[in-house]
């Protein structure tokens, strides 16, 4: 399955000069929505993510995602797993599981993403489960930036990667792009003024 070919056939990596959630900037973005907002397409990736997790052996019980990117991702992996989705989501800044779901002691929860940069908003997700009891087995996304070190990739594990090491990161490719300080900006030298896309200050 070619994932960068998916991307780009749903208009969903663009090129441009972009300012990421963390604050660093790139010449490339992914809108994982634009694939996701098909469903067949959203199943056909859950379907081949849920293969690599469940050759994997891993024990899990629920799926978790994070608010807002990682909603409909994470739906259609637990659905490919057959196991309980719940999501968390950032309340006064601070990421939180409410709407009525509750968490077993001893539960094991994979949190998904569509997306892993360094992972930050995976972590503060993973700290909540852990707060009500539960036990984090893995991480899993539909694409992983490159930072953080994927089951069956090559691309070693980057320093600013917030996951760790002991659990495993599932997702179906890499997308290892430059990023930039703004002060070191080469797009921002050259005059271009980045934009922000996504889920956070659009």
């Amino acid at each position: 399955m070619d994932i960068k070919q998916i991307y780009l056939d749903a208009s969903a990596m663009l090129e441009g000069h972009f300012k990421l959630s963390s604050g660093n900037h790139s010449a490339y973005y992914l809108q994982s929505a634009k694939v996701l907002e098909q469903p067949r397409i959203a199943k056909l990736l859950a379907d081949a993510l849920a293969v690599n997790i469940q050759e994997s052996g891993l024990e899990i019980d629920t799926v978790c995602a994070p608010a807002l990117g990682g909603l409909i991702a994470g739906f259609a992996l637990a659905t490919a797993l057959d196991k309980r989705s719940i999501f968390a989501e950032r309340v006064n800044g601070e990421m939180q599981i409410r709407r009525g779901f509750e968490i077993s002691a001893g539960e094991r929860v994979l949190i998904c993403e569509d997306i892993i940069t360094t992972g930050g908003s995976a972590m503060e997700a993973a700290k909540a489960i852990e707060a009500l009891g539960g036990i984090v087995v893995g991480f899993a996304a539909l694409a992983n930036r490159g930072f953080c070190k994927r089951e069956g990739s090559a691309l070693e594990r980057k320093v600013n990667c917030a996951l760790p090491s002991d659990k495993p990161l599932f997702a179906l490719a890499d997308f290892d792009f430059e990023m930039y300080a703004p002060e070191n900006c080469p797009l921002c030298k050259d005059g271009s003024e980045a934009i922000k896309p996504g889920s956070r200050g659009n």
